[in-house]
C-alpha cells in the first residue's frame, strides 16, 4: 500500500511529503525502506534516528519529539491503528471448505456452509458445526457441542461433551475445553472424585491461547463472556464465570466458582483463590495472591494481594530490612558494651 493509502484508512494525514510504497511491518531496528514502524511509546524514540524504516506510525503524544523528516501518520493510539493496518499487508489465506478424508464424523453430527474440518479431526454426536468454522488437524471435539459461525479450532485443540462455543471464537493449539473440575471429598479416609456434570459455555469473539485448560463446571456451567482475552497457560477452574472483555495474562490460575466482572485485567501469573469475586473493571498485577474480595475499578498487587499503593509500601518496608538489622546490631553491641562498662 501507497503511504497515502494508509493514511485514509486511518483517518489521518500523511506527514513529510513523500509517499513511499509499503510492504511490511518490522521493528525501528530492523525495518527497511519498504516497511513501516511504530513509534508507541516514549522508550522507542532512541532508535528512531538510525532506523532504516519508510515509514513512522506514531502516538500523538510523541509527535514533537520526533525531528525526523521521513514520512509519518501520528494516530490516537497505535495499537488500535494496527488492528486496521495489519489485516490489510498481510492478508489470511484460510483453507478451502470441505472435510479431510481422514476426518471422522459421528452419526448425527452437522456442518454448516463452508466448514473446514482437517485431517485426523473427530466431531462428535450431536455436535453442530457454525457456518464457516474451521477445525483444524487432529481436533477433537466431543458429543453435545456446538460451534458458532466462523469459530476456529486450531490443530490439537480437545473440546469435552457438551462445551460451546460462540461465534468468532478462536481456541489455540493444545488448549482444553469442558475438563472435569478438581473436585474431591475425603471418603474413608481417601479423596473420592465427585462428578463434574456442568457444561462450559465460552461466548462470541473469545480468543484462548495455546495449553489453556477451561474446567467443566460441577454442578452449572463455567461460564467465559463475550470478547474475553485468555493467554497462554492459563488454568480456568470448575464454575468460574468471567465477564465480558476481561484480559487473562499467561501462567494465571482462577480457582473453582470465582467470578470475575467485565473488563478486568488479570496479569501474568496471578494466582486467584477460589469463591472470590473480583468486581468490574478491577485490575490485578503480575505475581499477585488474590485471597479475598477485590472491589470494581482498583488496582490490586502483592502476596497476599492488597490495594496498590498499600502493597507498595508494605515492598518498601521488606526492602530497608536489611539496613534495619544492620541498625539492630549496632544498638545491640552498644547495649552489650555499656553493661561490660557498668
Amino acid at each position: 500500500m501507497k503511504a497515502s493509502a494508509i493514511a485514509r484508512l486511518l483517518d489521518a494525514e500523511l506527514e513529510g511529503g513523500a509517499d513511499p510504497e509499503i510492504t511490511g511491518a518490522a521493528p525501528l531496528d530492523r525495518a527497511v525502506s519498504s516497511d513501516f514502524s511504530i513509534v508507541a511509546k516514549a522508550r522507542y524514540l532512541v532508535y528512531v534516528p538510525a532506523s532504516r524504516a519508510g515509514l513512522l506510525l506514531v502516538a500523538a503524544e510523541l509527535r514533537e519529539r520526533i525531528s525526523d523528516s521521513r514520512p509519518r501518520i501520528v494516530v490516537d493510539s497505535v495499537y488500535g491503528a494496527l488492528t486496521e493496518l495489519i489485516p490489510r499487508l498481510y492478508p489470511e489465506r484460510g483453507p478451502e471448505a470441505g472435510v479431510h478424508p481422514t476426518a471422522v464424523l459421528a452419526p448425527g453430527s452437522v456442518l454448516g456452509e463452508g466448514v473446514v474440518v482437517g485431517p485426523y479431526a473427530v466431531v462428535g454426536s450431536r455436535t453442530r458445526v457454525g457456518r464457516r468454522a474451521r477445525i483444524g488437524a487432529h481436533v477433537s471435539v466431543g458429543e453435545d457441542c456446538h460451534l458458532g459461525e466462523d469459530v476456529v479450532l486450531h490443530p490439537q485443540v480437545v473440546l469435552y461433551d457438551r462445551t460451546r462455543l460462540g461465534d468468532r471464537t478462536i481456541v489455540h493449539s493444545g488448549a482444553r475445553l469442558g475438563v472435569d473440575g478438581f473436585g474431591y471429598a475425603p471418603v474413608g479416609g481417601v479423596p473420592r472424585k465427585i462428578p463434574q456434570v456442568g457444561d462450559c459455555v465460552v461466548g462470541a469473539d473469545v480468543e484462548i491461547g495455546a495449553n489453556v485448560t477451561v474446567d467443566r463446571g460441577s454442578i452449572g456451567p463455567t461460564e467465559i463472556g463475550d470478547h474475553v482475552k485468555i493467554d497462554n497457560l492459563t488454568q480456568i477452574g470448575h464454575n468460574v464465570r468471567i465477564g465480558a472483555g476481561s484480559i487473562i495474562v499467561a501462567q494465571a490460575g482462577i480457582s473453582g466458582s470465582t467470578r470475575i466482572g467485565q473488563g478486568v485485567t488479570i496479569a501474568g501469573q496471578v494466582g486467584v483463590n477460589g469463591h472470590v469475586h473480583i468486581g468490574d473493571g478491577a485490575t490485578i498485577a503480575a505475581q499477585a495472591g488474590v485471597f479475598g474480595d477485590v472491589p470494581p475499578g482498583e488496582v490490586w498487587s502483592g502476596y497476599p494481594a492488597r490495594p496498590h499503593r498499600e502493597a507498595m509500601r508494605a515492598q518498601g518496608q521488606v526492602f530497608r530490612l536489611p539496613e534495619l538489622v544492620k541498625r539492630v546490631r549496632r544498638l545491640e553491641q552498644e547495649v552489650m558494651k555499656g553493661q561490660s562498662e557498668g
